[in-house]
């Protein structure tokens, strides 16, 4: 792997991080959990896309640069090393377009991509039902066939963004007669606001509604909204899954970033001699680097024409664990004041640390449970006997 990068590298890095500093807004939006936060950070989609900066690596014609994965990861070190804001269209950038790009028609991606990169759409993600979590195979929503379409009822439950989003995307079970669990699933968009949808938000610990679940009782959606072939659900929900593991979730610039703010909230709140703090700070920054190279890693792999596969496993473990232990040392080392919000007008960096900290208790959980990660690392990259599920 060659570390070094090349002059137009170079340069991209240099115009993404100039446009930043023009562009960022001068004071910290409020919390996308917010109906006025969520108004917010949606407006900054839009300053993101009227430059081509929200979706780098999309084509031109649907609103990107044409970027390469190493430029992405250049982009992506300089947002977060800069401080903007988060990405309120996460899920549909990072989760559903990848869907489309591999699965979906050319018609879907002319009408979906262009106002997902606008921010003039907004997806949740529905893919969790009661009782079925990390074994999505077990879901029981059904989608079942009209003349010109789809009725579609049951639950999702913990879909991320529901509660103010525009637009969802999940899986349903089209054949209930199947052979096996993941036979027989139907993948589908659906509107949010259509009638027999009903939206009732879920608090987080502080209360702001980071989820929601969705109730479903006879909603029509049109065949133009099936991705891929119906009953063979599985493999495109494979690929949403994949990416939401490997790499577009969790690129390495997010932790980097936090680990260098962490070095400097050690320098300024520590004692000289509180060498566990010192330690812990030094292993985030460490464990940091290490995620971003063997990510340029896996991006070199990919440039060449490879593939991650089951390796996606590793990073989710890997940066969702790294979250936890790099928030749970920020709020060690400000005591008591760590625990403040964002809505106190003292909190210390606007409340970031205990806010992050919160959002980081959910990274061993969604985009499937670390204890199933390591069940595919031990059974699909070890070689070990099956545990657990068999």
């Amino acid at each position: 792997m060659d570390l070094d990068f090349t002059a137009a590298e170079d340069a991209f890095r240099a115009e993404a991080r100039d446009w930043l500093a023009a562009h960022i807004p001068a004071s910290p939006l409020p919390s996308l959990e917010t109906a006025e936060g969520f108004a917010a950070h949606r407006a900054w989609e839009r300053t993101l896309s009227a430059d081509r900066w929200s979706v780098v690596s999309w084509p031109a014609r649907h609103g990107g640069r044409d970027a390469s994965i190493l430029q992405w990861l250049i982009f992506e070190e300089e947002y977060f090393a800069a401080g903007a804001p988060g990405r309120v269209s996460q899920n549909g950038i990072n989760l559903l377009a990848p869907t489309l790009f591999e699965h979906g028609t050319p018609e879907q991606c002319g009408r979906i991509l262009p106002a997902m990169a606008s921010g003039e759409v907004i997806w949740a993600q529905a893919w969790s039902e009661p009782e079925s979590g990390s074994d999505l195979a077990s879901l029981r929503s059904t989608a079942t066939r009209t003349a010109d379409g789809w009725l579609l009822n049951g639950q999702k439950a913990w879909s991320s963004r529901a509660a103010f989003a525009d637009r969802a995307f999940g899986l349903f079970r089209s054949d209930p007669d199947a052979d096996r669990p993941h036979r027989g699933l139907t993948y589908l968009m659906f509107p949010l606001d259509a009638d027999g949808v009903t939206v009732r938000p879920v608090g987080r610990l502080d209360g702001k509604p980071a989820f929601a679940e969705l109730f479903l009782d006879d909603v029509f959606v049109p065949d133009a909204d099936v991705i891929g072939e119906p009953g063979c659900g599985w493999q495109a929900a494979m690929s949403t899954a994949g990416n939401e593991r490997g790499l577009t979730l969790r690129s390495p610039g997010r932790f980097t970033a936090a680990a260098e703010r962490l070095t400097a909230l050690w320098r300024a709140e520590a004692g000289p001699d509180d060498t566990t703090l010192r330690d812990r700070v030094a292993d985030a920054v460490i464990r940091s680097r290490a995620y971003q190279l063997f990510t340029y890693a896996n991006a070199s792999r990919i440039a060449a024409g490879g593939s991650i596969g089951a390796e996606s496993s590793l990073n989710k473990v890997f940066w969702s664990e790294l979250d936890i232990g790099l928030h749970e040392t920020a709020l060690d080392l400000l005591g008591p004041r760590g625990e403040l919000s964002d809505e106190a007008a003292d909190a210390p960096a606007e409340g970031g640390w205990a806010d992050g900290y919160i959002f980081s208790l959910a990274g061993p959980i969604y985009a499937g449970t670390n204890e199933i990660q390591r069940d595919i690392i031990a059974e699909r990259l070890l070689g070990l006997p099956k545990g657990r599920r068999s």
